[in-house]
């Protein structure tokens, strides 16, 4: 692989990532009360595959701070080693939250009734999600991958994160903006990850066809 094919590869899965995102997020708000099993796990499957192409983003962007920035490679890895944690955080609650519903013989909420994912979907994600975008965001800054206002906006969309980590402490109700599992501590950082990752993802992408390939990442050392 060489850094060409590392932006392609980059770019495409953030942008798979985000597409999956998109379609996941909005299926939380059509029911007001316990949704049917099929609308329950048909967005937890698409979470999944979400996650999947997370996975690949997170490996691709490590290869390509690699290739772009040998000097900062610890930098790849660590945004590697957060990302992965995070999808598997994410990963785990889907299956608590798709072995509830498939469990149980009436509709249920598993956002409010499987209370074994508040935390993980909450604090602990918010956290490690922090982590990763602020370390994507030095490595783009620091690689000079792409324009500046790629690793701001990484900052910035960190920051927020940060900020929902305390949401523990506030209560279960997803109806509630801050709750351990409210609609923004949950919902709103789903959604605007996504938007986000649509447009790194693109950035990305399109940053191949300006990008002339070197042999081997030695040659910038």
């Amino acid at each position: 692989m060489n850094e060409t094919t590392a932006r392609r590869l980059t770019g495409l899965a953030g942008i798979a990532t985000a597409a999956a995102f998109m379609v996941e997020v909005p299926l939380y708000f059509v029911y007001s009360g316990p949704p049917p099993d099929a609308n329950v796990l048909a967005r937890l499957l698409i979470g999944i595959i979400a996650l999947a192409c997370l996975i690949v983003f997170v490996t691709a962007f490590r290869e390509l701070v690699k290739w772009a920035r040998p000097a900062c490679e610890w930098v790849g890895t660590m945004a590697f080693a957060t990302g992965l944690v995070y999808a598997t955080v994410t990963l785990v609650s889907s299956g608590l939250e798709a072995g509830a519903v498939i469990a149980a013989d009436h509709p249920i909420d598993p956002t409010v009734t499987v209370s074994g994912t508040y935390i993980l979907y909450g604090s602990i994600g918010r956290l490690m999600l922090a982590l990763f975008l602020g370390t994507v965001g030095y490595g783009i800054s620091r690689a000079e991958l792409l324009p500046p206002w790629t690793g701001r906006s990484a900052f910035a969309l960190a920051g927020v994160n940060l900020a929902f980590v305390p949401s523990l402490f506030f209560g279960n109700d997803p109806a509630h903006f801050y709750a351990a599992n409210g609609w923004g501590t949950t919902a709103l950082m789903g959604a605007v990850l996504s938007y986000w990752l649509l447009a790194l993802g693109i950035s990305l992408y399109r940053s191949a066809a300006r990008h002339v390939p070197v042999a081997s990442p030695a040659l910038h050392r």
